[in-house]
């Protein structure tokens, strides 16, 4: 499946429930691992919970760290509770002004959609300290995961973009170990996808959502993504707005670089 809203009924976790504590509960998301994203209570206590199972991929504890370490900088969601069970694990967070900019709102206008992700990314990097962030996503450390995911048999041409499946695993793994110098270092979100940028009413970027990754890295381990995610909820011609509204000028190498990068799932 593609991460989006629920495309069924789907169960409501026994801790989601009693997170809820009597308030209505809405499933919002879902995503590949089986994880959840729920909409719970109403203004002005409005919440969402987060639930992973166990071994689905997902660690909200590194999440709820990152999340609390940049809300001091960027509009992101305050963390109200976070923990973990033999069940799964969850992440409480306090809602925020706007909607996913691929909310059917955004869907039917792009141009503004894309214009806000891409404006929002930039002001997003602008606002990160690298000097004082404590995390990374540096391409070597992705690099290490996706070897180790290798060996351990993780890794399945046949779930990744039609331009790297020929290349089979190995092949993969020897292009992607030729690490494109820095463009310019920045905290980066770590999984800058069209979902995960808010719009407000206004069509401008409100905020930033799902931070599980952020870390210092070549921007262009974003922006690769960004762009190539406008073409997955939008359709193809938006990924030069998008890099308009940043404020850059495409760079073919290190998008191939930082897309292959991304299909081998670090």
């Amino acid at each position: 499946m593609v991460a989006g809203p629920p495309r069924s009924d789907v169960a409501v976790p026994a801790r989601v429930t009693a997170l809820a504590a009597g308030r209505p509960v809405r499933a919002v998301w879902e995503n590949e691992m089986g994880g959840l994203t729920f909409e719970v209570g109403a203004d002005p206590d409005r919440c969402f919970v987060k639930w992973a199972p166990p071994g689905g991929g997902s660690d909200l504890a590194d999440e709820a760290v990152r999340l609390s370490w940049a809300v001091a900088f960027t509009p992101v969601p305050r963390v109200l509770d976070q923990g973990a069970d033999d069940e799964g694990s969850w992440l409480v967070t306090a809602a925020l002004t706007g909607q996913s900019a691929v909310a059917d709102r955004w869907k039917a206008e792009p141009r503004t959609a894309v214009t806000a992700v891409g404006e929002g990314l930039r002001a997003l990097h602008e606002a990160l300290p690298v000097a004082e962030c404590p995390f990374t996503w540096a391409a070597e450390d992705r690099l290490a995961i996706a070897r180790r995911r290798a060996a351990q048999g993780r890794l399945d041409p046949a779930k990744w973009d039609p331009a790297h499946r020929s290349l089979g695993v190995d092949g993969a793994l020897e292009l992607a170990a030729d690490i494109p110098p820095h463009d310019r270092l920045v905290v980066c979100h770590g999984d800058a996808c069209a979902p995960n940028t808010l719009v407000g009413a206004d069509g401008r970027w409100s905020a930033h959502v799902d931070l599980g990754r952020l870390g210092v890295a070549d921007r262009w381990a974003d922006l690769a993504i960004a762009a190539w995610s406008t073409e997955w909820n939008y359709g193809p011609g938006w990924e030069d707005l998008l890099l308009d509204a940043y404020g850059v000028r495409p760079d073919p190498d290190r998008i191939r670089y930082y897309r292959l990068l991304w299909d081998l799932g670090a």
